[in-house]
């Protein structure tokens, strides 16, 4: 980042090809929609050419970058809470009331219609809706840690608080998220699965 700030244009093109994929990844576990977190992946990276000459030099550039896309996704957020209509993109709630998916993905591949393959998808899908109910600041540091794969003293930068506090909500994180996949592997172990 420091040879792009000072010049190197093509020094640009390996930090996009590096971070585009996890920066997109935790985009989308915060806002739930493939075509917005898109959207805030290109306005993260706008900012980085926008702001380039406020990088500071021995900054680490994961930490830099993190926070601009959560900011973003902080403000999507606040955005949404004011919106009169939900969009069409947006994820359903099921009849629990929980985030589900968005209409498009709910089509059943007809491909798919293996045992194995529904098995992985309620897998998946027990995860993803677990992950969605932790709370914020649990799931921002487990996005972070498991997709984002940043250390925690990065974590704690990008979040602003201590690395001791970021431990712990990753503890509670991961203790509510195994709560909740216990049932499903209790059901396996059962059917002799």
């Amino acid at each position: 980042m420091e040879r792009y700030r000072d010049g190197d244009a093509s020094a640009f093109e390996p930090l996009l090809r590096r971070h585009q994929g996890p920066i997109y990844r935790f985009l989308l576990r915060h806002v739930g929609d493939p075509a917005t977190a898109e959207d805030l992946t290109q306005e993260t990276f706008v900012r980085v050419v926008n702001g380039r000459s406020s990088f500071r030099t021995g900054a680490v550039f994961t930490t830099w970058v993190y926070t601009i896309a959560r900011n973003l996704a902080i403000d999507e957020l606040r955005r949404r809470r004011h919106r009169r209509h939900r969009s069409l993109d947006e994820p359903g709630r099921s009849s629990d009331g929980e985030a589900g998916r968005p209409l498009g993905e709910t089509v059943i591949d007809p491909e798919a219609r293996t045992e194995e393959a529904a098995s992985r998808s309620e897998t998946r899908d027990v995860i993803a809706s677990a992950v969605a109910r932790l709370p914020e600041e649990q799931r921002e540091v487990f996005v972070l840690r498991e997709m984002g794969d940043l250390p925690f003293d990065e974590i704690a930068q990008v979040v602003g608080c201590n690395v001791n506090t970021v431990k712990s909500r990753m503890r509670y994180a991961l203790e509510r998220l195994r709560s909740a996949i216990e049932p499903m592997r209790a059901a396996e172990e059962e059917d002799g699965g």
